[in-house]
């Protein structure tokens, strides 16, 4: 048995997409899942799945599920407890800001065209920076100024690499690898 977690992208964020976390518990058990947690609001479920399944296609079913069930087109983003650990160990700017709310990283549904992330840099004057993580779906993110009025923002991630994505803070990220952790 594998942990993983699936990130819904732009749920309970608005009065669109709404999302009770106990409806997304029910609807990853029944897609035959173990262990079954949600973590926060925002669209965060942990659950364990059969050695070796395919992130994506687990992703697809959550997404299928949601959408059979309660209507609504939601991205779903599937990681292992392996990635999220991998992520979670290896921030470039973990050590130099001690201010997590500061930090935060952009999950991708697949690569981006390689051309497209050579060509990626921050709007104008914006003070983000930022690092593509090892496998290259996740990117590192780190905001002095802080994430409210930056114009590198997941939409701008979005626009630019041409891909689906969703933003989690670093306190959820290291929340997640230890809620997907094997041990």
């Amino acid at each position: 048995m594998t942990r993983y977690a699936a990130l819904l992208r732009g749920v309970n964020v608005g009065p669109g997409n709404r999302i009770g976390m106990a409806d997304l518990r029910r609807i990853v058990t029944a897609l035959g899942h173990d262990d079954v947690r949600t973590y926060l609001q925002s669209g965060n479920v942990v659950f364990g799945a059969a050695d070796g399944a395919d992130p994506e296609r687990l992703g697809g079913d959550v997404r299928a599920a949601i959408a059979d069930e309660l209507g609504l087109d939601v991205p779903v983003l599937v990681r292992s407890g392996a990635e999220l650990t991998a992520l979670a160990g290896a921030n470039p700017y973990a050590k130099a800001q001690p201010d997590e709310v500061k930090l935060l990283v952009a999950f991708l549904a697949e690569l981006p065209d390689p051309d497209r992330a050579a060509e990626l840099t921050v709007p104008g004057t914006d003070t983000a920076e930022f690092t593509f993580a090892g496998t290259g779906r996740d990117i590192y993110l780190h905001y002095p100024d802080g994430y409210g009025r930056t114009k590198f923002s997941n939409a701008y991630l979005e626009k630019r690499l041409a891909v689906a994505s969703t933003t989690r803070n670093w306190r959820t990220v290291q929340a997640l690898a230890d809620l997907t952790s094997e041990h």
